[in-house]
């Protein structure tokens, strides 16, 4: 298992998760053999009520299947699930459907999760059908009318196509439909990286208030530290697969622990012309580096590998307060590069 899961958000955890894995199957089209891809490998975290968690990495990292899991879109391969106490990792699709209402999860493309054939309202009715058929065509009209008005839209929206909205305006539909089957725990799944710079900060905010007004917990996946800085109270940095490094946010870009945690946080940009960078360009992508079988899977594009890099796959392990990675080097002293700090929460930021 990838070191303790924990939360210090307060309280037991909403959600928890322990030696996660997923492997999936390839092979060509004309040919026989197949082979395995470890998409998601020996993750451990707990998410507490009302705490948000980040969870960065480049792409193919692992960070939406991880998503997938939790929600039991995706079947595990190894590993535990346990949602309000229950563990859910083997539970029946008829024995998951009354906590479906309770997962809930904001897809990246606000244009492809929405059915383009349907209005506002009608796709914001449809989880009202299937979680409370008791309700009354007025009283689900009152819901639907209540969760725009929640997001930021009028009741008057019900009657438009998701194509006449902008690119905003329908995420903030999907985040509507989400939250209208009055969730616990919502995964948002790059949220705000289909949108306009602009918009970002609108739609995260938006998050963040339901996260303060609901008592939400947020699985929050994306790429972008900057966004993750403002917006999670925990980071989880993963690269191929493996969680290599959780920590708060603050302690997390004040002393990375990783080296690929410092490399992803000196691509951060500055907001001043003349502060002096010094970028980690790291060689090659998680796509072309060796499948992982023995040994730190970073080590092929670590500037730090020593030759006991190569002997067995490190875990995450304390490192300080509320902090663990998964690197041998303790004599290295990682530089934050200062990029950000997270300290001012994003509402501030105009």
């Amino acid at each position: 298992m990838s070191g303790k899961p924990h939360s210090n958000y307060g309280g037991l955890p909403l959600i928890e998760v322990r030696g996660l894995g997923k492997i999936y199957e390839v092979g060509g089209l004309f040919s026989r053999k197949r082979e395995t891809v470890r998409a998601v490998a020996d993750a451990s975290f707990a998410i507490a009520r009302g705490e948000v968690l980040g969870l960065v990495g480049e792409s193919g990292s692992g960070k939406s299947t991880i998503g997938r899991l939790l929600l039991r879109l995706a079947e595990p391969t190894q590993g535990t699930i346990i949602f309000e106490g229950r563990d859910i990792t083997h539970l029946t699709r008829r024995a998951l459907k009354p906590l479906r209402r309770r997962m809930q999860m904001v897809f990246q493309d606000p244009f492809g999760s929405l059915n383009p054939r349907r209005t506002a309202g009608s796709i914001l009715a449809a989880p009202l059908l299937i979680h409370f058929p008791q309700l009354s065509r007025v009283e689900c009209a009152e819901r639907v009318a209540h969760a725009l008005s929640m997001v930021g839209l009028a009741p008057h929206h019900m009657g438009r196509y998701p194509h006449s909205f902008s690119g905003g305006e329908r995420q903030r539909i999907a985040i509507a439909r989400a939250l209208i089957v009055e969730p616990a725990f919502l995964v948002a799944d790059e949220p705000v990286s289909a949108l306009d710079v602009s918009i970002q900060a609108q739609i995260v905010n938006l998050l963040l208030r339901v996260r303060r007004e609901l008592g939400l917990a947020i699985l929050f996946i994306s790429h972008d530290l900057t966004v993750v800085a403002h917006s999670a109270d925990r980071i989880a940095v993963m690269y191929l697969g493996r969680i290599v490094e959780q920590a708060p946010t603050r302690a997390l870009f004040r002393r990375p622990r990783h080296p690929y945690t410092e490399a992803l946080l000196s691509a951060v940009p500055v907001p001043d012309p003349l502060a002096r960078r010094r970028r980690i360009v790291l060689q090659g992508d998680t796509a072309s580096a060796p499948a992982p079988t023995a040994g730190c899977a970073f080590r092929w594009r670590c500037r730090y590998a020593i030759a006991a890099c190569a002997e067995a796959v490190p875990m995450l392990r304390a490192v300080g307060p509320d902090h663990s990675a998964a690197c041998i080097r303790d004599d290295l002293t990682l530089d934050s590069g200062g990029r950000l700090d997270p300290s001012p929460p994003l509402e501030t930021l105009r």
